[in-house]
């Protein structure tokens, strides 16, 4: 009889318990060796996100992409012990292949800007594999000045600074939690949410908003005066999120505190019919630097993504914890896949 694997046995923890995600389903640690993430991988990614600059062009749009970098990249100093390349990083490596590419242009480097960084307030949670507010804040900036948009600079006056105890996805696989003190992120905004595709509100009247992941689908309206009149459309992940998660920092609160318009769809395949009939005039691409390992699936439909997940959310997961009430709902492992689920036939290998 085999045993059961330690989930544990994912994270590194490094100087002053750092955790950092190594394995998982996108095999983390690997990316950053040799061969790491294949040439053909990183071809065919250069192709893509020349063909996304082009037919974004076409549709009147600006597009942007943007990897939200590994812990393993911003903060190799931090995993000390722990034998691997950061020169490797998936990010670093993609950004080299995208020189002399159309697609250079789209291109948002976060590794760097949050390398130059590193130094100041900590720009991730020590228990988490997402970003502080300050993190966040970074690359919303970063971003922005790649679109030649200016910051709101009036939200930090605007949020609350709560500091609360706090487990992230990395501290709960230990036993018990690893925990640490860390700041909310919300902020007051005149933002509001203007539409929400059905799998997001069947998980929110269980009290689950926050597992709805791929194929969610989200619309916000900023009505204030001081917000850039134009419309963004970003096919994001956890990074980018569809609602603020304290002491999460999410881009798309930010965004949708800047735009007058946000479109946020959990994919990081793109819906071409979707932007057709939305005609934005920014289209954001951002991912987890670790999902770069497979790319997304062509033709996707956010509403056939939203049928699959919900099928395997609210006819499996969520009756499985009914059944067990008494027991609290599994988080989401860190490293879920943010393209498409396994009966897309676009599992992470």
């Amino acid at each position: 009889m085999t045993s059961a694997p330690d989930p544990a046995a994912d994270v590194y923890e490094g100087r002053d318990g750092w955790l950092f995600l190594i394995r998982g389903n996108n095999r983390v640690l690997e990316q950053y060796g040799r061969p790491g993430v294949s040439r053909v991988a990183l071809w065919r990614w250069r192709r893509m996100i020349e063909t996304r600059v082009r037919r974004c062009a076409r549709l009147g749009a600006t597009y942007l992409h943007a990897l939200a970098p590994e812990k393993l990249t911003v903060y190799p100093e931090r995993a000390e012990g722990l034998a691997f390349d950061p020169a490797r990083a998936p990010a670093l490596r993609l950004a080299r292949w995208l020189t002399a590419s159309p697609g250079a242009r789209a291109w948002v480097d976060l590794a760097g800007a949050f390398r130059a960084a590193r130094d100041g307030p900590p720009l991730y949670l020590r228990t988490d594999t997402h970003w502080t507010h300050h993190g966040c804040a970074l690359a919303y900036r970063t971003i922005l000045s790649r679109m030649g948009v200016p910051p709101r600079d009036d939200i930090e006056a605007r949020r609350a600074r709560t500091a609360l105890p706090f487990s992230g996805d990395l501290g709960r696989k230990f036993a018990p939690h690893r925990t640490e003190v860390a700041e909310g992120s919300a902020f007051a905004s005149m933002a509001r949410r203007i539409h929400a595709n059905d799998l997001l509100l069947q998980m929110e009247a269980l009290g689950r908003g926050g597992d709805a992941h791929l194929g969610t689908h989200a619309v916000f309206r900023n009505d204030d005066p001081l917000a850039d009149p134009r419309c963004l459309v970003i096919f994001g992940d956890s990074y980018a999120q569809h609602t603020p998660h304290s002491p999460i920092a999410t881009l798309t609160a930010l965004f949708a505190d800047t735009f007058r318009e946000v479109h946020f769809l959990w994919s990081t395949g793109i819906d071409w019919r979707y932007l057709e009939a939305v005609r934005p005039d920014f289209v954001l691409g951002e991912m987890a630097e670790r999902f770069v390992i497979d790319l997304p699936p062509h033709g996707i439909r956010i509403e056939r993504l939203a049928e699959l997940a919900r099928e395997r959310k609210l006819m499996g997961e969520i009756a499985e914890n009914i059944m067990a009430a008494d027991s609290p709902p599994a988080p989401p492992p860190p490293d879920a896949p943010a393209s498409a689920p396994e009966a897309a036939g676009a599992a992470p290998r």
